[in-house]
Formats: structure tokens, C-alpha cells, sequence
């Protein structure tokens, strides 16, 4: 076994990947926690690991998509707004399996950018795990998750960097 040949066509093979390209299959619990445990394997100086992830699945999803929904709303001026997007919102959040918040909490013990990295990195080796298990996903950085703290439960020192879309990829792709 050639691990360096192994490595290549991992990182190879990841790519963003958007819910419409998801099927309605589930994705498997034990791979999701694969996902999730591959997050802990990051660079964090001091040990501080400020990756926080918050997993939407189900109704907590759907109540995720509405929230978006309504922030669009209350955000946008009525010159801008698109009914459409409106609706569309909660619609793309219903086509993934599991939408995951990532979340950042700084310590205050290292540069923030520092912690920002540490967290990409483990946003990374989420698309890593998911490409090796066949799942589609992508980040996504609308600028309605800043708005998301109160919803999210998010303390002052903590952030939204963004939601990792994910499903099971559709047979022809």
C-alpha cells in the first residue's frame, strides 16, 4: 500500500458539492460521527481548540431553514428583496441530509487568526472524510450567519464562520 498515492487521490477527489446534487438517502450515523471525529485531528496552538460544530438534522434542520428564511427577511430592504430567495432559503436546507453550523470559540489566549485556521483545518478534514465515504458537501458563508449567535446559543467570545452542507451523493455523480 502506497499511502502517498492513497493521500493524492483523497485530496484529489475533494470538492464542493451543492444539495442539489444530493440524494434523499441518509447519511449513516457512524459515518457522520467519522466526520465529525475527524475534526479533532487539527493543528491547535495551546491546545485550545476552538472548533465548535452544531448538527442539524430533522426538524432541528428545518426550524434552521425557517430561522435563515426569517433573517433574510428582517435584513434585507424591501427594494432588495427577492421573494424567491425567500423561499428558496428553507427549500436548500431541506435538500441536504445534515447541515453542520461552524462556530468558533475564541479563547483569547492566541490570535484570533490562529484559531480561525485551526478551525478551517478541521473544516477540511471534514471534506476529506466525506469524500473518502462518498458525500457531497460544501461551506457555505451567506451573510445571514452573522445573524445566527442568538439562534445558535452562541456566547459573546463565539462566532459563525459558516454551515457545511452534506448528503449522500446522487447515483449518476
Amino acid at each position: 500500500m502506497d499511502k502517498s498515492k492513497i493521500l493524492k487521490e483523497i485530496l484529489q477527489s475533494r470538492k464542493s458539492t451543492f444539495p442539489q446534487n444530493y440524494s434523499t438517502e441518509k447519511i449513516e450515523d457512524s459515518v457522520l460521527s467519522e466526520i465529525l471525529e475527524s475534526t479533532k485531528y487539527v493543528p491547535s496552538h495551546k491546545k485550545t481548540y476552538p472548533a465548535r460544530f452544531k448538527v442539524f438534522r430533522g426538524e432541528e434542520k428545518v426550524q434552521l431553514g425557517n430561522q435563515l428564511a426569517k433573517i433574510y427577511q428582517e435584513t434585507t430592504a424591501p427594494e432588495t428583496f427577492i421573494a424567491k430567495k425567500f423561499e428558496d432559503i428553507p427549500h436548500k436546507i431541506s435538500m441536504a441530509d445534515t447541515v453542520i453550523a461552524i462556530c468558533i470559540d475564541f479563547s483569547g489566549k492566541v490570535p484570533e487568526w490562529e484559531e480561525i485556521a485551526s478551525t478551517a483545518a478541521a473544516v477540511e478534514n471534514m471534506y476529506l472524510t466525506c469524500a473518502v465515504n462518498g458525500i457531497g458537501c460544501y461551506w457555505s458563508t451567506p451573510a445571514m450567519i452573522r445573524y445566527l449567535g442568538g439562534f445558535l446559543g452562541l456566547k459573546e467570545n463565539q462566532k459563525c464562520y459558516g454551515l457545511f452542507y452534506m448528503g449522500k451523493l446522487k447515483p449518476e455523480l
